[in-house]
This record gives C-alpha cells, sequence and structure tokens, in this order.
C-alpha cells in the first residue's frame, strides 16, 4: 500500500512539471522561433502516448493548451513582419529628423563678411573690446581650419564662404595680431627676451589673455602646414618673426615651428630661404644662450645644408653660398654652443677621413671625395673666417687645416687636381684670416711635375673647363689643351695668393727660394710657350718682392724672434704696395672675367640675399615690400582644404631648353666610384664624350634592330605569296 502511495505521488508530480512545462511555453508562444515550435509540438505528441490519462485532463480543463497549429506560425510570422515594418518606419523618422537638425545647424550658423572683420577692427582699434578680438580670432580659426573633415564646437557658429573673406581675415590678423596680443600683455612694441616672458607667465595678464595667444600661434602653424604657394608662406612666416618672442611660452609649438621653418629653408624657393633663415634667427636670439631649442636649429639647419650639397654645378654654386652665409649667420647667435657643435661636426669628418687613410678601400674613399664632405669642408672654413676674432672658434682651424691637407693629398692623381685645387683656396682663406702659416706652395708645386701637365696634349683643344664646378675630371679631358691651360694658370694664382700672404714677412727671402727653384726647373722642362711665359712672370714678381723685402730688413735691429718682427713693414701691409700685392690683384680680375663667360645661367638665390643688413631703414623697406607681397599673395582664390591647387603658368619654350641643360648639368655632375689608377682604366662614364657616345648608341640600336625584322617579315610574305 506504501508503495502504491509513493507512485502516485511520483505521478502527480511529474504530471504538475508538464503542465507547467507546457504553461511556461505557451506564454512565449509569441516570441518562439520556428525551431521552437516543433519542438514544443512533438513534446505534446509524446505526452499523449505517454501519460493519455493526464492528456484528457488537460483536454477537459485547459484545452487552448493544446491548440498549437500552423495558424499560429502564420500568425506568428506576420506579427515579425509588421514589427520589422515598425522599426524601419522609426529608422526613417529618425534620418529625417537627422538631416532637419543639421540644415537647422547649417541655418544657425554665422557667416563671416569683410564688413564684419572691418567692425571688429575698428572696436579693437577705437575702444579695445576684448570681445572683438575673440570674435577675430575665432574667425581667425575658422579660417585656418577651413575644409577640415573635423569642426569643432567653437568653430560651429562662424563660416567663411569666400576666398575674399578669407584673404581679408588672413591679412588683417597677421599684420593687426601681434601688436593686439603685445598691448593686452603690455610688452614691448618690438624685442624681448624670453626673460620677459617667464616673468609675464605669473601674472594676471597671461591668465586671461594666454589662450589667445596660444590660439594665434597654432592656428598660423596649422595654415602654414596647408598652404602651398611660397609668396604666402613667406608672407606669413616673415609677419610670425615679430612674435617670435611669445612662442618661447609654449616649448611644443616652438619646435614645431622650427621644424616647418627649416623644411622651407632647405625646400623652398624664391625668397622663401631668406625669410626662414631670418625668423630662426630671431628665434634663437630671442630663446637665448644655452637653451636646447638652439641646439635644435644648430643641429637641424646643418643637416638641411649637407642633404642641399650633394653635387655643385654653375647654377647652384652660389646658391649653396648662400646657404653656408645662412649657417654662418645663425651660428653667430650664441658662440659658445656653435663651437660646440662645430667641434663635434669637424670630428666627424676627421673621422671619416681617418677611415679612408685606414681601410683604404673604393669606398672609404668614395665618402671623402663627394660633394658634401667638401662643402662641409667649405662651411666650417667659412665659419672660422668670419669668427677668427673669437678665440674658441679660431682654436679649431689647427684641425681643420689637417683635415684639408689631408684631403687633398688621399689620392695624388691628375684627375683629381680640380679637388686638390679646392683644398688649397681653403688652406689659403684660413691662412690669411688666422694670419698662420700653412705650407700651401708644396701641394702647388706637385702638381706642375704630374705628367698629364708636362706632355703635349693629344686630345685636342677640347672644352672650356670650370675647374670650380668639379672635382674630379675624365680621362678624355685630361688629354686637352683646355685642361691643361686651366690646372696650370690655376696654380700660377693660387701660388701668388699664397706667397702675397707673406709678401710682407721678413723672412720672405727664405720662404720663397724653394718655390723659385722649383718653378725655373718647370720652365726648363716644359715645352708651351704660354705656360714658360706665365711661369717666368710669376717668378720677375717674386724676385721684385724680394728685394723690396731685403731693402727694408737691412735697415732693422730687432731678431727674428723679437716680437717686434710682426709690426714689420705694417704700413705698407695695409696700403698693399708689395709688387706681389699688386699681381694677385690683376690675377684675380682675369680669373673674374673668365669665370663670368664660364657662367651660362642665373643663380636661384642672388650674392644680394646672402647679405643680412641690421640698419633700420633697411629692415623698414624690407617690411613694406613684404607688405605689398602679402597682399599679392592673398589676392587669390586659393582656400585650405581644396584639391585644386592653382597651376602655375606655363612654361616658355626658352624656359623649357634652360631647365632641361640645367637638370643635365646635374646629371652629369654627380660624383662617380672613385678609381685609384688613372692610366689603366677605360674612359669613365662622367667624360662629356662618353656620356654622348652611350646616349647615341641608346637612340641607334633599337632602329637597326627594327631594320632587319621588317626585312624578314617581307621575304616572309614574299615567300607565301609565291
Amino acid at each position: 500500500m506504501v508503495s502504491r502511495d509513493m507512485d502516485a505521488e511520483n505521478d502527480t508530480e511529474r504530471n504538475v512539471d508538464a503542465e507547467n512545462n507546457v504553461k511556461r511555453r505557451s506564454r512565449k508562444k509569441s516570441t518562439m522561433t520556428r525551431s521552437e515550435v516543433k519542438q514544443h509540438k512533438e513534446e505534446l505528441e509524446k505526452l499523449q502516448h505517454k501519460d493519455q490519462d493526464f492528456y484528457e485532463f488537460l483536454k477537459e480543463n485547459d484545452p487552448e493548451l493544446l491548440k498549437f497549429s500552423d495558424d499560429d506560425d502564420d500568425d506568428d510570422d506576420e506579427d515579425v513582419d509588421a514589427g520589422m515594418e515598425d522599426e524601419d518606419l522609426q529608422v526613417d523618422k529618425e534620418a529625417i529628423e537627422h538631416e532637419v537638425q543639421e540644415k537647422d545647424k547649417k541655418s544657425s550658423k554665422k557667416v563671416i563678411t569683410t564688413s564684419m572683420v572691418d567692425l571688429w577692427c575698428k572696436s579693437i582699434k577705437e575702444n579695445g573690446s576684448l570681445n572683438a578680438v575673440r570674435s577675430l580670432m575665432r574667425a581667425f580659426r575658422t579660417a585656418c581650419h577651413y575644409g577640415d573633415d573635423e569642426e569643432n564646437e567653437s568653430m560651429a557658429k562662424l563660416s567663411v564662404m569666400s576666398s575674399v573673406v578669407f584673404n581679408k581675415i588672413m591679412l588683417t590678423v597677421l599684420n593687426e595680431m601681434d601688436g593686439i596680443l603685445r598691448n593686452l600683455l603690455k610688452l614691448p612694441a618690438s624685442g624681448g627676451r624670453k626673460e620677459d616672458i617667464t616673468v609675464l607667465m605669473t601674472t594676471k595678464q597671461w591668465r586671461s589673455y594666454g589662450h589667445i595667444v596660444k590660439s594665434y600661434l597654432g592656428n598660423a602653424l596649422h595654415i602654414l602646414n596647408q598652404m602651398t604657394d611660397s609668396q604666402m608662406i613667406s608672407f606669413t612666416l616673415h609677419r610670425l618673426k615679430y612674435s617670435s618672442l611669445l612662442l618661447t611660452a609654449f616649448p611644443s609649438l616652438l619646435r614645431k615651428y622650427i621644424k616647418v621653418a627649416l623644411h622651407f629653408w632647405g625646400t623652398g624657393g624664391g625668397a622663401l630661404p631668406v625669410v626662414s633663415c631670418l625668423f630662426l634667427r630671431e628665434l634663437c636670439i630671442c630663446i637665448g644662450h644655452g637653451s636646447g631649442r638652439i641646439d635644435d636649429c644648430f643641429k637641424g639647419i646643418y643637416k638641411a645644408y649637407v642633404l642641399n650639397c650633394h653635387f655643385v654645378n654653375a647654377v647652384k654654386l652660389k646658391h649653396i653660398r648662400f646657404l653656408s652665409n645662412c649657417v654662418i649667420e645663425l651660428l653667430g647667435v650664441d658662440l659658445p654652443t656653435a663651437y660646440q657643435h662645430a667641434f663635434i661636426f669637424i670630428r666627424q669628418l676627421a673621422m671619416i677621413l681617418r677611415d679612408a687613410l685606414d681601410t683604404k678601400t673604393k669606398e672609404a674613399f668614395r665618402k671623402v671625395y663627394e660633394w658634401k664632405f667638401i662643402n662641409s669642408l667649405e662651411l666650417w672654413t667659412d665659419a672660422i673666417r668670419a669668427y677668427s676674432s673669437q678665440s674658441d672658434f679660431k682654436q679649431l682651424s689647427y684641425p681643420l687645416t689637417q683635415i684639408i691637407s689631408g684631403v687633398a693629398r688621399l689620392v695624388p692623381t691628375a684627375r683629381y687636381i680640380p679637388l686638390r685645387l679646392r683644398c688649397i683656396r681653403m688652406l689659403n682663406k684660413l691662412s690669411a684670416s688666422t694670419q698662420s702659416f700653412v705650407p700651401v706652395s708644396m701641394l702647388l708645386l706637385d702638381m706642375l711635375e704630374m705628367k698629364e701637365l708636362n706632355r703635349p696634349p693629344t686630345g685636342g683643344v677640347g672644352k672650356a673647363v670650370d675647374l670650380h664646378c668639379i672635382l674630379k675630371v675624365s680621362k678624355p679631358t685630361l688629354k686637352t689643351r683646355a685642361f691643361q691651360e686651366a690646372c696650370v694658370f690655376s696654380v700660377v694664382e693660387e701660388l701668388a695668393e699664397h706667397l702675397a700672404l707673406w709678401s710682407y714677412s721678413v723672412a720672405f727671402m727664405e720662404l720663397s727660394f724653394i718655390p723659385i727653384v722649383r718653378l725655373r726647373s718647370f720652365c726648363k722642362l716644359t715645352k708651351v710657350e704660354r705656360f714658360r711665359r706665365e711661369m717666368r712672370q710669376l717668378i720677375r714678381e717674386i724676385e721684385a718682392n724680394v728685394q723690396f723685402v731685403n731693402e727694408k730688413r737691412t735697415s732693422v735691429s730687432f731678431l727674428p724672434n723679437d716680437p717686434a718682427a710682426s709690426s714689420f713693414l705694417e704700413d705698407e701691409k695695409k696700403s698693399a704696395s708689395s709688387a706681389l700685392s699688386k699681381y694677385v690683384i690683376t690675377l684675380r680680375q682675369r680669373a673674374q672675367q673668365k669665370n663670368n663667360s664660364l657662367m651660362e645661367s642665373s643663380v636661384l638665390v642672388g650674392e644680394e640675399s646672402s647679405v643680412f643688413g641690421d640698419e633700420a631703414s633697411e629692415s623698414d623697406e624690407e617690411d613694406a615690400k613684404m607688405n605689398e607681397d602679402g597682399t599679392a599673395a592673398f589676392s587669390s582664390s586659393w582656400l585650405p582644404g581644396n584639391d585644386k591647387i592653382k597651376q602655375q603658368p606655363t612654361e616658355t619654350k626658352g624656359k623649357r631648353k634652360k631647365h632641361r641643360k640645367e637638370r643635365e648639368a646635374i646629371d652629369e655632375d654627380i660624383v662617380e666610384d672613385l678609381v685609384l689608377s688613372s692610366d689603366e682604366d677605360l674612359p669613365s662614364s662622367d667624360s662629356p664624350s662618353a656620356g654622348k657616345t652611350a646616349d647615341v648608341d641608346q637612340h641607334l640600336s633599337p632602329k637597326q634592330n627594327r631594320k632587319p625584322k621588317h626585312k624578314t617579315k617581307r621575304l616572309k610574305r614574299n615567300n607565301k605569296s609565291h
């Protein structure tokens, strides 16, 4: 009996659980998927076979639980479709509302006009209105970020609609904002030091107006990165130069401005390199001595100079000199810091030369005999000349002299006579600026004993050779008469320059003895009459100078090691009355005429742009000129963010030919692999004749190969026809 009762209780519990499951599933029927509905129907069928009594009980008491047919499935599908339609309608409503909101935002934007800008400027000048300043800065920010993909909330209320308004805003802010900010911050109208800004940053004025300064400088930097016209960039940098003092308060912006200015200095054209250099110089002056940002300027400008000096030709020679003058001018702002950088860079050059002397490989020699190495030597030579009165820079002349002498003797062949002459010119400059004796005569006299200059020319007259623009000559050029004349005349000029430096020395007779002996030996050996004439003229001038010095030397009473010997012939030296000094003047005039005849094209940046004047009249004229250029630059239809940039005017045929000649000269002047043997190699590719024959072969060989092909095709056709 007990077991039967327990079985009955278990059956009732199972029935109750099944009923609850059925009810639970029936409640979720509206949210069931097709697979769940099918599973529920299968469970009801199993319940009918498993417990028929309970199924009958449900059928009598709750028949709705068992009504689960395909009609219900269709109803569910209809409900789902209706829900999806409601969702689609809701999404469409949201999209329409979003479009309406965007239109409302656009319509709520306030369009900037030129009259608004004039009104702001008038209220600033007359009343000093701070609200007008803020409105003008918001308009400037909108103009600088015009066309950007992302818009900030501060730009949502204003919009620039035309290029006329953009130009008006840019000219107004760039011309007036520096004075406005200095007036608000109670700074002097121009100039200032970093210490002034350090004190100012602790005051109430800076807390009130510092964000306006940062907004002006940050937005100007943004538009500088967007500009493409060099005239527009030049005017913007020129106006920002007067706000260099304010940049010292923001180190991150200062670092970015230095980077941008260095980029424009190294790659810009026209007046942009000059303006960029002046901007960097003003920044360094405002930063002060010993700052890390000055180190960034010195390192960056030297790197940019080296990148621009990979080659030299007649077109780019003066431009590289201009870049060198810019670097030297910038170094003069902080000479103690410049000395440290100069020492490091000269040491790097010495390490490259030492590696070449130790390894004696072609790659090591190539690193020395390339344009960027030679131009770096010339840069530091000119820097020591410019600041030779400073004790620090004068000490660098000795290691630099040793490096230049080592480079001149590295490969003593006739093909590298242009490079040796270049090194000798640098040594003469160092000797003249530091008043130190450098043994240059032996380097020059050894060149006269090279067999290429003593045998008759077998390559004809040849083209005129400009030894100032090349480091190495080709083998066919070595055998020409023009090359021999250029080398001999250059030796005479540089030897006369060297001896003229010491033509007022009490020891000139002893100094000139060996050069006179070797020059007479060359006159006996050479078979070229014009070379004999040139050497005899030089010998006569040296002997006349020896006689001039000996006449004065007989009347002195001091010993050679007496300090009074330094003042010997001091008055005659100031008036340049010695025979060699007068002879050198005539040689310089002849060399200048020759260089002018070899110069075929104009220079990108002339010599006048490399002169930095300090007079107020010059600065006023420069400001007036830059203001005119700025008005002309901001009169175009350019807007930031536009894909279509104003195209440059088409070049005429003459200019195209000129640029083609410049590119050809640049391509021909690249330094090729260094070859030590100058007698056994084949003609190199840097010779003009070799280049022409190679070009002729390249143009003729395809045509010669095509003609036989056409003939064979015709023969095949004829055979087929037969």
